[in-house]
């Protein structure tokens, strides 16, 4: 199960929030990314140079993430990514990704630029089995 948006991510009130809700009881393993400049293997001008994330449940950030591949658990990343049919994000790319696990509730992804820089981006989520 996904979902993603592309779209526009500008500076100041104009970043791309996009948000969720999950239901039921217990937790659900989730990978968030935000795609920025893998986004021009596949023909898209003007993509989002150096896209950050942050999660949020409320008003209070649960995980940031810039750069995936520096992150300690890239290589979870990478086969989790692989299992649930993601492309691959190529090794020092400058897309973020975040890997957690989540009780029931309302969520936002903060996604803006890096030194404050424009462009597009793809945003997705994830369930992971």
């Amino acid at each position: 199960v996904n979902g993603s948006t592309r779209a526009y991510v500008g500076t100041g009130e104009r970043v791309l929030i996009p948000g969720f809700v999950i239901g039921g009881t217990g937790t659900l393993r989730l990978l968030i990314r935000a795609v920025g400049p893998t986004l021009g293997d596949f023909g898209v001008t003007g993509a989002l140079p150096d896209p950050t994330m942050t999660l949020f449940r409320d008003s209070t950030p649960l995980a940031t993430n810039d750069n995936w591949s520096a992150a300690a658990n890239a290589d979870e990343v990478v086969s989790t990514a692989r299992a649930v049919g993601a492309f691959a994000l190529p090794a020092g790319s400058r897309d973020a990704v975040i890997l957690t696990s989540l009780p029931p509730g309302a969520y936002t992804v903060v996604v803006s630029g890096v030194g404050a820089t424009s462009g597009t981006a793809l945003v997705e989520l994830y369930v992971v089995p």
